[in-house]
């Protein structure tokens, strides 16, 4: 039976290894603009215990399962809760969390990661840099974008409201940002987030499967676009409140939902 389990897991990590790759190409495809050189990272949960994340200055574009680090869950999740680490501590305890001791180092991302993907239903992240939604995020806009939705399809793929996390240094200190501000965003609208926002940073996408997280991610990009191009005639007409949760509870959409998650 322990050859059996250690197979399955071998099977799940292989698949998983290989999702993030086919979407680590996808999101670094030039004539998406959502990121270039080192920017972004990706991950998927392998299990109760692990993690796969991307590796530190790897490109999405010219990703390698090679370039994909496998990880445990458990050392990582106290450091949501410590203060004044160094960024040594920081540095020990991500190349401590490694299953493989010889593998390349995490993202300095990766405690964020490991916090979302902590999430109901969540197996997939991918974090980006898109060039319009970044646009907006270093905008008085920001927040007001994050907060309302523009058309149905925006609803459909990221959700009725994305988490607005205002700028916070890179690393565990955003991380703990993202994990406040997720809290929020759970309470006030009782679901799990399908897309963050950082401020003068960029875009993280969750979600059940890789395809659902690209998804994601391409319609907040065309959702930027069409905002920055309204902001032109006038400014953006956003969907009243009762409207968007409308398109939210309505079973046609939720079955389009289910099928752009497959």
């Amino acid at each position: 039976m322990g050859g059996i389990k250690r197979a399955l897991q071998e099977n799940r990590i292989q698949e998983k290894r290989s999702a993030l790759v086919d979407l680590s190409h996808e999101l670094g495809r030039q004539e998406h603009s959502l990121a270039i050189l080192g920017e972004g990272n990706v991950s998927a949960r392998v299990s109760e215990d692990t993690f796969i994340v991307k590796a530190s200055g790897s490109s999405l574009t010219t990703l390698q399962e090679s370039d994909l680090v496998h990880c445990n869950i458990k050392p990582l999740l106290p450091l949501l809760d410590a203060k004044d680490l160094t960024d040594e501590e920081i540095e020990r305890a991500l190349l401590a969390s490694r299953v493989d001791s010889k593998s390349k180092k995490p993202s300095i991302e990766t405690l964020f990661h490991v916090y979302l993907l902590g999430l109901g239903g969540i197996e997939f992240i991918a974090h980006t840099h898109p060039q319009t939604v970044n646009q907006i995020l270093c905008s008085p806009m920001a927040q007001a974008f994050a907060e309302h939705r523009l058309y149905p399809d925006q609803i459909v793929y990221c959700g009725l409201a994305s988490v607005f996390v205002p700028y916070t240094d890179p690393g565990l200190r955003l991380a703990q940002a993202i994990h406040h501000e997720t809290q929020s965003f759970q309470k006030k609208y009782r679901d799990t987030p399908l897309t963050v926002l950082l401020e003068n940073h960029g875009l993280i996408t969750l979600g059940p499967t890789a395809q659902a997280v690209l998804a994601a991610t391409l319609m907040m990009e065309k959702s930027a676009k069409i905002f920055v191009g309204a902001a032109g005639l006038a400014g953006a007409k956003f969907l009243s409140d009762e409207s968007a949760r409308r398109i939210a509870r309505r079973p046609d959409e939720e079955y389009r939902r289910r099928l752009a998650q497959s």
